[in-house]
């Protein structure tokens, strides 16, 4: 296999039809680790907003239980990826989200800004800031908006854009008028700060934080309040991460697909899990929305309206 195999065998296929396995090859094959950290900073940009963060903190799943909640993310969104949106364990994994999401009172515009920072967040980290060791094609890109899309309709989300420019315009303009300072998003954003130093060797933790914070682009530096990182730590974590992507570019294609079940970053289930098990089980919420596993909504909008 060649460096390009992959991207070719992306082409031959159809960026609608075929989404679901070409974000299958993009995300375990060709960009594990740089797709790993675009959707890691993706969920993370969504604490800043207020509505967002606050309901973070009040649950304490993203304070008191750190490590669960971040695996619990990556094992659900990995599964549906991995095994599409038919019945079987991808669906399994997406009826296990919607169940949790709908245990709470979540604005529809809250859950198409979080389907964009999906959308978008890639686009920009491998190809916007230059960190992947290949840019996205135009193919790619609709194919990574289509993804979404379908992933938007089976959680009852309404009025998902269309196009990946449509995501873009929406997600600048959801931080423009919402990204501010709260309590829970600060203690959701420290507590997630935290988790990441841990996936470093303890002599190089202070340097691994230094390295988070100084990815962290002003606009959620100001909405958490952190004093901004030296234009050193800057240009340093932007010169270290073109570098490994000039690397990357002349190593072997990736044979074997990464998934989060074999991620050594996930810890929480040393002996396995069942998809329909993990993630939280709110007592008592206020149901916003009934959605059922292939996103049909029954009675009610994602934002709660008839």
């Amino acid at each position: 296999m060649t460096r390009f195999d992959l991207r070719d065998e992306i082409h031959r296929l159809d960026p609608e039809a075929d989404c679901v396995r070409i974000m299958q090859i993009l995300t375990s094959l060709e960009f594990p680790w740089d797709m790993g950290r675009a959707l890691g900073i993706a969920l993370y940009r969504t604490y800043a907003v207020p509505s967002i963060g606050e309901l973070l903190g009040k649950t304490d799943a993203f304070t008191g239980q750190t490590q669960k909640r971040y695996d619990d993310t990556a094992l659900i969104l990995s599964n549906i990826m991995r095994h599409g949106f038919e019945p079987g364990q991808g669906r399994d994994a997406l009826r296990r989200m919607n169940q949790m999401h709908r245990s709470y009172d979540i604005s529809n515009d809250d859950y198409r800004y979080v389907l964009s920072t999906f959308v978008v967040m890639p686009v920009r980290w491998l190809n916007d800031y230059g960190y992947g060791w290949r840019r996205l094609t135009d193919h790619e890109i609709a194919a990574i908006t289509h993804y979404y899309r379908k992933l938007g309709r089976h959680m009852g989300i309404k009025d998902i854009p269309e196009t990946y420019e449509e995501f873009r315009a929406l997600l600048d303009a959801y931080e423009d008028e919402h990204f501010a300072y709260t309590e829970g998003g600060r203690a959701v954003s420290d507590a997630t700060l935290d988790l990441m130093v841990t996936f470093y060797p303890p002599r190089v933790a202070g340097l691994a934080r230094k390295f988070s914070m100084a990815i962290l682009d002003d606009s959620l530096i100001r909405a958490f309040r952190y004093d901004p990182p030296s234009r050193a730590w800057r240009r340093s974590s932007d010169i270290a991460l073109k570098l490994r992507a000039k690397v990357v570019r002349r190593m072997k294609p990736r044979e074997e697909p990464l998934w989060a079940d074999n991620n050594p970053n996930v810890r929480s289930y040393p002996k396995g899990y069942d998809v329909n098990r993990i993630g939280t089980f709110p007592a008592s919420c206020p149901v916003a929305h009934d959605v059922d596993p292939v996103g049909h909504v029954e009675g009610a909008g994602a934002d709660g309206s008839a």
